[in-house]
């Protein structure tokens, strides 16, 4: 391999007092660039952080029931819901069983269902009331227009 141009390409870095960077190693000849190393690390840093910051976080917020829960009590989560789907959370809506109650699993998916069909011009079902361990659990997320 010829050094040649090398050491041409980096006598001219220096007069510009910049750095000579290996852009592509492996290529016959190697491909080398002129620039300010720092500055460029600085604006790649500066990209990144840019494009985290427009990256969406997602917030999911619970809400919890119990088997027997009370009109009131429903329909004072069930505002809360909303406000959440509206501000563009996902929901995550579950029924805790303590002890004995394990026997109302009916209820509790009658809940979470009913839940779904009064919340669904805010938010869509995204994955169907299940049964984990002591909690049936049901997930919904904002439509395009709550947002």
């Amino acid at each position: 391999m010829d050094v040649y141009p090398i050491r041409k390409a980096l006598s001219i870095a220096q007069e510009l007092g910049l750095d000579l960077v290996e852009i592509s190693p492996n290529a016959k000849p190697p491909v080398v660039k002129a620039m300010d190393y720092k500055k460029f690390l600085y604006e790649q840093k500066k990209r990144e952080k840019a494009m985290k910051a427009k990256a969406s976080k997602v917030v999911v917020k619970e809400i919890r029931f119990g088997p027997n829960t009370d009109d009131h009590d429903y329909e004072f989560k069930k505002r809360n819901a909303e406000k959440f789907l509206k501000d563009g959370a996902k929901l995550k809506a579950f029924v805790f069983f303590k002890g004995r109650s394990i026997v109302f699993k009916d209820k509790g998916e009658i809940l979470l269902l009913r839940l779904a069909q009064d919340l669904e011009e805010y938010g869509k079902v995204e994955q169907m009331p299940k049964l984990e361990g002591k909690r049936m659990t049901m997930f919904l997320s904002p439509t395009k227009k709550a947002k």
